[in-house]
């Protein structure tokens, strides 16, 4: 697993972080968050490896889409067909795409047919911030979090009543505009916001009848995007809280595809909740939460209809949590999900639920915490699964922390393995994994910083027999992996690294044994930078990905590349922010999937007001 960029990598991060750990201490607000135990913890208190994106850290990055703040994080890969609006895939810690499960508020969201979240048509203006936990989360969660949990929170609002609004234009006739109107009071909250974006884009694919999208259209494609979102509380008492929300998007996207795929897509998506939340007694919290996520694609070839997807997801969850006094934290629940498709393609099974109970505890004994968890899921279509997770922290000293974790999770089929025509099988059993992790971690002053080593084993995972030409169970991979990061200030700069090692190896017996899995970068680097002098900021990111293959027998090779993106901003007035950024400085011509085309040297100018 070692390179010349992992040995030179390593030490640099380390090298700084020494320099730095004896900086003086400063007071930081603690960020809190709820994605990696279902019940709200800071980040030092959390025993999984967890990176949290905020609002202001969106508005500094001037990042345009979901998965340009996801890309080099740790543990993430991002793969994307042909720019804007296209295909976008995430995988976490080398899992699958469809093995990372992806939350909006709380709500489980994706598509029920393809198993995974279309992170490219969701508006970045409505988000509030990100938390990506990685590691097993299946005793929580249930299905799909092998990899990990991406849940994405939409605007909030509270306090004074405030409008904002931002306009963006740019390279390949970009434009982007979003107006929003929050408040509340001190009790209450709300967000409207509402958002419209369109670019000619780029040539999607480097046409080829054999490779790729497999046609020839040498030409650019397009994609607009409209969306809406609402979310509302009011808080009763320091106890007793309600919330709604909603989310509604439209995209229309041109690609480069043939008869039976299409080289247009009109996707829309919308995802409903709400949440109830109260205390029986005094250290007893329960919350109620219900949600439902709907997922449509209609594809068109030049104008004329090929096929519509609709998949719809109903959700409801009853959570208990209980408090033993100051150090002890019981978690019990029940979940509650079904699946449905309507397509015009025919399933002969066109829905499934799911139910399932947990249980959660969380404990601490002087420099110890304590971690562990267990949940039953029964599945009308394949019966039941038991995972389970442990995880033990200590601090040996009183600025670093050691976590050990060990967890296992499942990955349900989806209606396309299961029941697509002359391919899906019913027969078919969930994925399943177990992951074993050692890290570290620690802060000094403005210094933090984290290493974690991993091991993933997973089995049964669906592929394709050629022979019977239908889905079955019969992979098996190991993902080895290192992860380091670092966040710190030199000399007035604010430094934010990320590095991730990763060791993806298939175990099937046959030809591609101990070959790479598809799609995974073994070395990813990812450095921020960040200086503010007075009203000016700049700053930029710099993106190194090594080498991957994009096919299991890898014989396609796809070459590493680095990326440098420059941005600065100029407080105009006290409301009022101009900001200016250039994509990929070098023009580098680079690919994630085998002939998909990214954008080359883009620049983009904002104009923003927030109060």
């Amino acid at each position: 697993m070692t390179s010349p960029l992992s040995r030179m990598a390593l030490p640099a991060l380390l090298a700084v972080y020494q320099a730095t750990a004896t900086a003086e201490t400063v007071t930081r607000t603690p960020t809190v968050i709820v994605s990696a135990t279902r019940t709200a913890q800071t980040v030092d208190e959390t025993l999984a490896p967890v990176t949290v994106i905020t609002r202001d850290d969106l508005e500094r990055l001037q990042v345009n889409s979901v998965q340009e703040a996801l890309r080099g994080l740790p543990g993430v890969s991002i793969v994307n067909n042909g720019g804007p609006g296209k295909t976008t895939s995430l995988f976490l810690r080398g899992a699958e795409s469809d093995q990372v499960l992806v939350l909006v508020d709380g709500v489980k969201v994706g598509s029920a047919t393809l198993g995974t979240f279309s992170f490219q048509d969701m508006p970045i203006e409505q988000v509030e911030r990100i938390e990506v936990v990685r590691g097993p989360r299946a005793s929580l969660y249930g299905s799909e979090a092998i990899g990990g949990v991406v849940q994405i929170f939409t605007r909030r609002g509270g306090g004074d009543v405030k409008p904002y609004a931002r306009i963006t234009a740019g390279s390949r006739h970009t434009f982007e505009s979003a107006v929003g109107l929050s408040g509340g009071g001190e009790r209450a909250w709300f967000n409207l916001s509402g958002t419209a974006a369109t670019t000619r884009g780029i040539d999607a694919c480097r046409g080829s009848l054999t490779a790729g999208c497999f046609v020839i259209e040498p030409d650019r494609d397009g994609f607009r995007n409209r969306s809406a979102s609402a979310r509302a509380g009011y808080r009763f008492s320091d106890s007793a809280d309600v919330e709604a929300h909603a989310l509604v998007t439209s995209g229309f996207t041109e690609n480069d595809g043939g008869i039976f795929t299409g080289n247009q897509a009109d996707a829309r998506h919308r995802v409903l909740g709400g949440k109830v939340a109260f205390a029986p007694l005094e250290p007893w919290q329960v919350t109620l939460r219900g949600g439902t996520s709907r997922d449509e694609l209609d594809s068109f070839k030049d104008a004329v209809f090929v096929s519509q997807f609709l998949t719809r997801r109903d959700s409801f969850t009853l959570q208990n949590d209980v408090q033993v006094g100051a150090a002890h934290l019981l978690t019990a629940g029940f979940d509650w999900q079904r699946d449905r498709v309507t397509s015009s393609t025919p399933f002969p099974e066109r829905s499934r639920w799911n139910k399932a109970v947990f249980g959660q505890w969380q404990g601490a004994f002087g420099e110890h915490d304590l971690q562990a968890a267990l949940r039953h899921d029964r599945n009308e279509q394949f019966g039941t699964a038991n995972t389970g997770s442990g995880a033990w922290g200590w601090r040996f000293h009183p600025a670093v922390r050691m976590v050990l974790s060990y967890g296992t999770a499942f990955k349900a089929p989806t209606f396309n393995e299961l029941y697509f025509p002359f391919f899906g099988d019913p027969n078919l059993q969930p994925e399943e994994s177990r992951t074993a992790e050692i890290g570290f971690e620690g802060r000094s002053g403005v210094t933090r910083w984290s290493l974690n080593a991993f091991r993933s084993d997973v089995d049964k995972l669906i592929g394709f027999d050629p022979v019977t030409v239908t889905a079955v169970n019969v992979g098996k991979a190991r993902i080895e992996g290192l992860e380091a990061v670092l966040a710190t200030q030199v000399m007035d700069v604010d430094l934010g690294a990320s590095f991730t090692l990763l060791n993806p190896r298939n175990l099937e017996a046959g030809a591609n044994r101990d070959n790479d899995l598809p799609r995974r970068p073994r070395q990813v680097l990812r450095v921020d930078l960040d200086r503010t002098i007075g009203k000016f900021s700049f700053g930029t990111t710099i993106i190194a990905e090594s080498a991957r293959f994009d096919d299991p027998a890898n014989s396609i090779r796809l070459g590493g590349f680095t990326t440098v993106d420059l941005r600065a901003e100029y407080a105009l007035a006290q409301d009022w922010t101009v900001q200016a950024r250039i994509e990929n400085l070098l023009d580098k011509d680079y690919e994630t999937a085998n002939r998909f085309n990214q954008p080359g040297l883009g620049a983009f100018v904002t104009l923003r007001y927030q109060p």
